[in-house]
């Protein structure tokens, strides 16, 4: 196996190597483990698996959840399906710079996605590194979100085009988590900067030493999260990568964000998406 860094901060193409043989290979998949904890994005080209083995390889990391909206393959638990077509024009969850529902108790570990169809041109998806988002934080800033939490909601998100029934029914089944602004990576003891476009709001940021007057709160809240959601759009943090069928990527949810750019109308894009359950944010 070979490893081509792609950027300075992030991201590593994999050569030399079928995922389908780390299923039963421990030391190829510690191989692979270590280089995602380290390059935090991982690709590669022409990984023609069947889906049998993509879940496979996916459980070797934890065991896999299903998404609550979106629609998942039948024969394999865990198979997430995100296709896109241009019969769904308003169909678009993904143009967001997100960390993939962080709307539970315990976000995902990681995902391990698989390009099925692509345009010909457009739809590639790009990554930031939020442990690099966090360091280069101004001091003052990091002082200042050093105890703070957060609210992440699927409600506003997903269930927010939804009919009021459904959207409180969504709700109910996932009560809106609450996650520390910043997190400590369970593998490397890092910090890592923690809102992304699921979080709603700070649950303890109206204090003393924060707010002079009630009238403080609202906004100075609100500009800070804008401020700190806005981290990862800042090209020196991110990697983009241009798919192509049969293309996969991993990656370490803990540690990133990632945003798929929706500029492919009026083609259509298949992807099949494995995420692996993870811990409780701490």
């Amino acid at each position: 196996m070979q490893i081509e860094q792609l950027t300075f901060s992030i991201g590593a193409e994999l050569t030399g190597v079928k995922l389908a043989d780390a299923v039963h290979d421990d030391g190829l998949f510690g191989e692979i483990r270590a280089a995602l904890v380290k390059h935090r994005v991982l690709f590669l080209r022409d990984q023609d698996f069947t889906r049998a083995e993509h879940v496979a390889f996916a459980r070797r990391f934890g065991d896999l959840e299903d998404h609550p909206v979106a629609g998942s393959d039948p024969e394999h638990a865990g198979l997430v399906r995100i296709y896109k077509s241009p019969e769904q024009p308003n169909d678009r969850y993904e143009n967001a710079w997100h960390t993939d529902a962080t709307w539970r108790d315990a976000p995902p570990f990681g995902c391990v996605l698989r390009c099925v169809e692509c345009p010909p041109v457009g739809g590639d998806t790009m990554w930031a590194n939020m442990v690099l988002a966090y360091e280069k934080l101004p001091d003052d800033i990091k002082h200042q979100i050093a105890d703070l939490r957060a609210r992440h909601s699927i409600e506003a998100s997903f269930g927010a085009a939804m009919p009021i029934e459904k959207r409180l029914e969504l709700k109910a089944r996932f009560p809106d988590a609450e996650h520390p602004v910043v997190r400590i990576h369970p593998d490397t003891g890092e910090k890592i900067l923690f809102v992304n476009a699921f979080t709603t709001h700070f649950t303890n940021y109206h204090t003393a030493a924060r707010v002079r007057f009630g009238q403080d709160a609202n906004p100075g809240a609100a500009q800070l999260l804008s401020y700190l959601i806005s981290q990862a759009y800042i090209p020196e943090f991110q990697v983009r990568w241009r798919w192509k069928p049969n293309s996969v990527a991993i990656w370490d949810n803990r540690s990133t964000q990632h945003y798929a750019v929706m500029d492919y109308p009026p083609s259509h894009r298949k992807m099949e998406r494995a995420g692996i359950i993870g811990d409780i944010p701490f």
